[in-house]
């Protein structure tokens, strides 16, 4: 279902991704959300699974994980109120690149690449300014993910 709540569009309004939006911008954007209720323990994406679609955390916790060589998940990231997730199929069209699990219940809104394609049609401006947010927060986690490498490495190294 789609949603509506001026509450709610504060909430994403202070978020990273729909950061420097106009109102009616937003608006749009906010009209093409749906809401998704998930409980504790289940899984919202899986790795390798084709993605069509991301997704904005409204309350609860998420644990991120990757698959290790040998089989096992590797934990690598938690994720909260404003985090997004899932852009990355957005960007690239391939499919899930990691795990995501709700440690707790949690509040999800979703949007659609075929949303996304919409809005691209009505508000190019607008389009540009959330590609712009999406990359942005893609280089701050490759960042994060750089100093972790390098953090390795030096440990290995002593």
């Amino acid at each position: 279902m789609a949603v509506s709540s001026p509450d709610l569009k504060a909430f994403l309004h202070a978020t990273p991704f729909f950061g420097g939006l106009s109102d009616a911008s937003l608006d749009v954007l906010l009209s093409m959300l749906v809401e998704r209720r998930i409980q504790a323990g289940q899984i919202i994406i899986a790795e390798g699974d084709p993605g069509r679609s991301m997704f904005v955390v409204h309350s609860g916790e998420l644990k991120v994980s990757r698959q290790g060589h040998s089989g096992e998940l590797v934990h690598t990231a938690d994720l909260g109120p404003g985090d997004f997730f899932g852009e990355m199929t957005l960007v690239e069209m391939q499919n899930r690149s990691a795990t995501v699990v709700a440690a707790t219940a949690t509040v999800l809104y979703e949007l659609t690449a075929q949303n996304l394609y919409t809005y691209y049609k009505l508000d190019i401006h607008a389009y540009v300014i959330v590609l712009q947010n999406v990359n942005r927060e893609l280089c701050r986690r490759l960042r994060r993910a750089d100093a972790r490498v390098a953090e390795l490495v030096h440990k290995l190294c002593q």
